[in-house]
Parts: structure tokens; sequence; C-alpha cells
């Protein structure tokens, strides 16, 4: 388990229980916020507290804890956090996703915020009976258990650098997953975040939705190992012009010093982003037309007069109908692919969908190089969100980094020769 403890100034969990009374009260040992990420960016969905011995049976009792504002779906016994073990010392709480204060990130599409050290999630104590036996008033006395830690199966996997580039004399933070155990030669997916998450934090991009991690969870990794890149921009590298700034040749050094660094098949390199990512990956792609072996591209667009070389490439496009730049953008590019003389597939998807396979399979089926997903209209902003462009922009990729088949469709490609 990897504790991150920085975390905590972020959330300012509190974890308050009253356990009931035993022969011996345990020692509370410390607890930890459990994060997930999600769609639409990290969640806090469990809280483990730690005791110095095996958990009792009667403290398990869902009735003896509560958290200010969440909703308790489970309480169980781990080894830890997380993994349940009748014969664990650790006490798990799993928390609804679903909550209005599971939130850790808010995005409105140009700036993404994590939730400042000033905000707290408190576990309050509910009514016990009278004492048991043990301690008179341990039944009685409601005990708060600050959070000393917290921990994400999947973004801990990450470990942060920085690469300082001679050639361009600039650095670059950036988030790197490479598989335990795993034998090479492994592919290689670079993620590419959106404007608004740029940010001198490094692992912002791990957070802020799937684009990255979800290539890193064990249920990718086990059908398809791979090494996973995600660099953290401090400061905006591509614009609505469709002019990049030297972060572009960074980039591209910071993929060669890694393909050079880790055993990475360099027939199976991707590119991949949302947004202003997305954008990146375009001008790479164009850069550098025999690098990456396929191209996933999310809520993007780029100036049609200098796109041919894209026809060339294997691309999965997916944009929301409602996205006013993204829709229109990709319009044209494609229409520029087709006047190449490569045929693309081209079909619309309803993004409430909770299953893609069909329409995915069916899209995938006609077997082209180039295949272009529109979402929709009405389709791609969740209830209650107000649905605008700005919001089918960002919903779009919320929708696209959580279907598992297109990542394995990028993930069968391989470059040619």
């Amino acid at each position: 388990m990897h504790r991150r403890t920085f975390l905590l100034s972020t959330f300012g969990l509190t974890v308050a229980a009253r356990l009931p009374a035993m022969a011996e009260v345990p020692n509370i040992l410390g607890a930890t916020a459990i994060t997930r990420v999600y769609g639409a960016g990290q969640r806090l969905v469990g809280v483990a507290i730690a005791q110095d011995r095996p958990v009792a049976d009667a403290a398990l009792d869902p009735s003896l804890y509560s958290v200010d504002g969440r909703t308790i779906t489970r309480v169980y016994a781990a080894s830890a956090p997380g993994i349940a073990d009748p014969a664990g010392s650790w006490i798990t709480l799993d928390l609804s996703p679903e909550d209005a204060g599971a939130a850790l990130i808010i995005s409105d599409g140009r700036r993404t915020t994590r939730r400042p050290a000033s905000v707290t999630v408190t576990i309050t104590p509910k009514a016990a009976g009278a004492p048991q036996g043990g301690p008179p008033d341990f039944n009685t006395i409601p005990r708060s258990i600050p959070t000393d830690a917290a921990m994400d199966p999947v973004v801990d996997g990450f470990e942060q650098a920085i690469f300082d580039d001679p050639a361009t004399g600039r650095w670059l933070a950036y988030n790197l997953y490479v598989p335990k155990g795993a034998t090479g030669p492994l592919p290689l997916v670079l993620f590419l975040h959106d404007a608004g998450n740029t940010s001198p934090v490094v692992d912002t991009t791990l957070v802020q939705g799937l684009g990255a991690v979800s290539w890193a969870s064990a249920e990718d990794q086990a059908r398809h190992p791979a090494i996973v890149l995600a660099p953290q921009y401090a400061e905006q590298t591509v614009d609505d012009a469709s002019a990049t700034s030297v972060l572009l040749e960074t980039t591209l050094n910071l993929v060669e010093q890694i393909a050079s660094s880790h055993p990475v098949d360099r027939g199976r390199i991707y590119t991949t982003g949302q947004s202003g990512g997305g954008m990146l990956s375009i001008a790479m792609m164009i850069r550098k037309p025999d690098l990456f072996a396929a191209g996933f591209l999310v809520a993007c667009q780029w100036d049609s007069a200098v796109v041919a070389p894209l026809a060339r490439q294997k691309l999965w496009v997916v944009v929301a109908e409602g996205d006013a730049k993204a829709f229109p953008g990709q319009n044209a590019i494609m229409e520029v692919i087709a006047a190449e003389g490569t045929a693309y597939s081209r079909a619309v998807w309803d993004g409430r969908l909770t299953d893609f396979t069909a329409p995915l399979a069916a899209q995938a089926a006609l077997g082209r190089t180039v295949n272009y997903t529109v979402l929709q209209q009405g389709t791609v902003v969740p209830a209650g969100q107000q649905d605008t462009p700005a919001a089918n922009h960002i919903n779009t990729w919320r929708i696209a980094y959580d279907i598992p088949g297109l990542r394995d469709w990028i993930m069968a490609q391989r470059k040619a020769g």
C-alpha cells in the first residue's frame, strides 16, 4: 500500500466513530482516505481505520458510524484499505461515489480546481446503547479519528519525475506508470491533458479524469500490459490558432527518452489527448508522422489546411455534436482525409449508453484506419448541468475514456513495418 500523506492538506478528512465495548479497547493506529478516479475526476470513496488487533464482529455494525454529508454503503474488516479480510485489523467504510460531497475535482473546461485545504469531510458518531462491559464510557464518548494518509490504487502506481531537455533548454514534469513484473517490449501510451488542467502540481493530469489512469487500471493491464506516460504542463502548449509552443519538441524528446530507457515496443507507441491535449497530439502526428502507431483524439480540432498527414495515420476520433469548436473542426479534418484518398468510418452514438460494445463493434467492423465517432446532441451532458457547448466539450472525455473497447482498438494497432 502506498500512502500519500500530501493529499491530506487537500482533503482535510476527519473520521469519528464509536466502537462497541470489548474486553480490551483496540488502539487506533491511524486512518486512510481512499480515493478513485472517474470520468469526471477523482472522488473520495472510502475511509479505512487501522487498529492494533483484528476487528471484532461487533465493530462492523454500520449504525455505529456516520460521515457528514456522505452515504456509507458497506462496513467490513480488511487486511489493508479496501482489501476485505475477515481476520484483518482495518475497519473499512465504503462511501457512495454518487454523493455530492464525493467529488474532489471541479472543472468548467477552462480551469480545474482541487478541493482546498479548508474543506473538511467529517465522520460523526451516532447514538449507541449502554455499555456492555469494558471501560464504562467507551460506548458513550464519541471518538474522532483524523485521517493521516490517503491512497488511490491506480494513481499511486505512477512515479513522478522531471525531464530536463538539453535540446530545447526546457524542463517538463511527468507521471510514469511501468507495470511491475511485465516483460517487454511493452506498448507506450502518451496521454496529454487539456488546457483546463494546466498546473504546476504534477499529478493533476492523473486525477482530473480517466485519460491517463484508465490505461493503468488493473483491468486494462490484465488485457494489455503497457507503460503510460502523462506529462503535466504548467503552461499552455497550443492555442485555437493551431500554434504550438516549444514544449511540443520537449514532449517528443521526452517520449524518446522514455522509449530509450524502458522496454518500449517502438512499433506500438500511441498518443491520446483531450481538447488541447488532442490538439497537441495532432500537431505531434504531423510533426513526426512515423512515430505513433495510432492516435485517440478526444474533443479537439486543428487547422484543416495542415492536416493531410493524418490521412496516413490510424485514428479514432470522438467529438460531441454539441461542441461548437471540435465538431465543425473535425468535420473539416475528415473532409481533408477523404480528399487524400482515405476512406473513414463515421457513426453517431448515444452518449447515455452504459455499454458501448455494440455500436463500437459495428463501427470497427468496417475495418477503416480512421474512425470518426460523434456523440449525439442531447445525450452528452448529465442531468443537472446546462446543455451548453462548453458542457458538451468537457463531457466528451468523461464518456470517451470510460469506454474499454476504444482503448482495446488503439492497443490492437501496430505501426506498419
